[in-house]
């Protein structure tokens, strides 16, 4: 059996180190391993309208946004497909046809919309396309008989009620799809980051977002800013790392070189916490630390960013390739999702013999 990734991300803006740590970071391992048969990168453009019908202009300007993160950050157009949800309409047949496979209640008790929709509070009611994210995420992935799909630990909903999909349907129908497996970060700090105010989820909409594009001045002052330890109010004074934003960014960035770099003072990330657990370490000193680390990583990418930007027609172009590879795949899997539902009428050339012995007198 291939081994196939299928992974990708909303366009309702620049992606963030969240969605760096939390599964980017991850892709770009997984691509450049050569592990896997074929890897698919999706810029989700239709589900990013469904709570964002009235502002399509927004999705629109982010397609491009979206891709030249892609391409900073490392992915390789010539091991990876990107490609565009939209632009791939078999994605919406096989949608339809999982809408019958799942029950209303059922996707009531999906954690993830349950939590999603808390956030958002739709005024008016919940868009059904948004309601039926999961069903559509489930296409997302088993279009492409996707075995791997890297995600952050807010997705494991999403991939369970995507296997119970394929469950039922190669119960009903016979053995299509594949159920796929999810890949979650291995740092555990990485499965969630918090956003800079120390709210629990890194969020455009919340304005607490570090951007992988963000300029090193727009980093700093982001940095100085982060929620720490409010019981720490003096140097002197016993640190509390639980909550700390700045340690959660240390521990899913920091590596132990660092320190020879910007922080000799300890040898690894052990020895700081615990200075600073007892007293003596300030939150200055920490900070600066950590704006060091994140702008030795980032700045890499701002720079691969800066001369895609220059390029935007043969990023325009990458990604009209890469939909054109997704659409292929997914061609071949929606001719073996109709066959098997008994809906190839003019595919299959037993049909008319069929009915046509049904009515011979």
């Amino acid at each position: 059996m291939e081994k196939v990734i299928l992974t990708g991300d909303r366009p309702t803006g620049k992606l963030h180190i969240g969605h760096y740590v939390g599964s980017l970071r991850r892709r770009v391992e997984l691509q450049n391993s050569g592990e896997y048969d074929e890897i698919f990168i999706m810029i989700a453009d239709a589900q990013a309208l469904t709570d964002n019908a009235d502002n399509p202009e927004k999705i629109r300007q982010n397609v491009i946004e979206v891709a030249l993160d892609y391409l900073a950050a490392g992915i390789d157009p010539e091991k990876t497909h990107i490609f565009i949800q939209s632009a791939v309409p078999e994605l919406t047949e096989l949608s339809f046809y999982y809408m019958n496979l799942v029950s209303v209640q059922r996707l009531q008790r999906n954690p993830t919309v349950k939590t999603e929709l808390e956030m958002r509070k739709f005024e008016g009611g919940t868009p059904t396309g948004f309601f039926c994210y999961p069903i559509s995420q489930a296409a997302d992935i088993t279009l492409f008989k996707a075995t791997t799909v890297p995600v952050g630990e807010d997705q494991k909903p999403m991939l369970e009620q995507t296997n119970e999909i394929v469950r039922r349907f190669n119960h009903i129908y016979g053995n299509v799809l594949i159920e796929p497996k999810i890949l979650l970060p291995e740092n555990q700090a990485c499965m969630r980051l918090p956003g800079t105010d120390g709210k629990a989820k890194m969020s455009k909409s919340l304005g607490n977002c570090i951007y992988l594009s963000d300029s090193a001045k727009e980093l700093k002052k982001k940095v100085n800013s982060m929620f720490t330890d409010p019981q720490h109010l003096t140097i002197d004074s016993p640190g509390h790392l639980e909550g700390n934003t700045v340690f959660i960014y240390l521990d899913a960035f920091c590596k132990n070189e660092d320190f020879a770099k910007f922080l000799p003072d300890y040898n690894n990330l052990d020895e700081m916490k615990a200075h600073y657990c007892r007293g003596g370490l300030g939150d200055g000193t920490c900070k600066k630390f950590l704006l060091n680390v994140l702008n030795d990583r980032l700045e890499p990418i701002r720079e691969r960013r800066h001369e895609w930007e220059q390029r935007i027609p043969e990023v325009v172009e990458i990604l009209r390739k890469g939909t054109e590879a997704a659409r292929q795949r997914g061609i071949k899997t929606l001719n073996e999702v109709r066959h098997a539902m008994r809906i190839d009428y003019f595919d299959d050339p037993d049909f008319v013999k069929e009915q046509t012995e049904k009515y011979k007198v």
